[in-house]
């Protein structure tokens, strides 16, 4: 059998095979996709090891393995969990929407302010301390609720550690997001990294999936399954 033939027989075996994975690689680059979460800069809402579930039609249609968009889909908007292309290194990155275009924000201390209304806060809930990593929890760290313009999620303080708390006032320039962790003081976010880009948002996180323990042997934290991110 001639090399040809081999080629062409390995064809009709497979090509519905191959048809199949380029559908898929297709279908999660443009539609749909899940990340691994490694880093704990979103604690407490999205703990190491977990496996998020990401919406990435929802800011627009592209054409798959590219950044070009097809249709323009809704705008990520203020307390979006999104997972965008760092401009600084091209990392894949899990942040919160903290402004958006047009927007002036500042931090004072811990307090976040946008367009010159502070955010609320209050104790949250202590219970997540329970789930956090023992290197974070060692760190006697602070559960808070924070609450701007109506919108309500839990962050984390790291009182003993050193971070960016006082930044600002900055104005979002048209096309651009500014990117907040949850884990505030261990977060390597739009303070460092600069505005995000809206052709380098990938899409929206929206709940956990599955969660591994990377602390006890990777076992299954059965209790975050299909969780919703907030």
């Amino acid at each position: 059998m001639s090399s040809n033939e081999k080629k062409r027989r390995l064809w009709r075996e497979y090509r519905g095979l191959a048809l199949f994975l380029v559908l898929m690689f297709a279908f999660r680059s443009a539609w749909a996709d899940w990340v691994t979460v490694p880093t704990g800069s979103m604690n407490p809402t999205i703990l190491e090891g977990d496996r998020l579930l990401v919406d990435k039609h929802v800011f627009g249609l592209r054409i798959p393995f590219t950044l070009i968009h097809i249709s323009s889909g809704a705008d990520p908007a203020r307390g979006d969990i999104v997972v965008f292309d760092s401009p600084a290194s091209g990392q894949s990155l899990v942040k919160r929407v903290a402004a958006v275009p047009g927007d002036t924000l500042e931090l004072d201390g811990e307090q976040l302010i946008v367009n010159g209304q502070p955010a609320r806060y209050r104790r949250g809930d202590l219970t997540h301390i329970r789930q956090l990593l023992a290197k974070t929890a060692a760190q006697r760290p602070a559960v808070l609720s924070e609450e701007l313009a109506g919108i309500a999620h839990e962050i984390l303080i790291l009182p003993a550690r050193t971070s960016q708390r006082i930044f600002g006032p900055v104005t979002v320039p048209e096309g651009s997001y500014f990117m907040l962790g949850d884990n505030r003081d261990n977060s390597a976010d739009s303070r460092y990294i600069g505005f995000v880009p809206r052709r380098a948002i990938v899409g929206r996180a929206t709940r956990v999936v599955v969660s591994f323990d990377p602390e006890h042997y990777f076992m299954p934290r059965w209790h975050r399954l299909f969780v919703p991110l907030t």
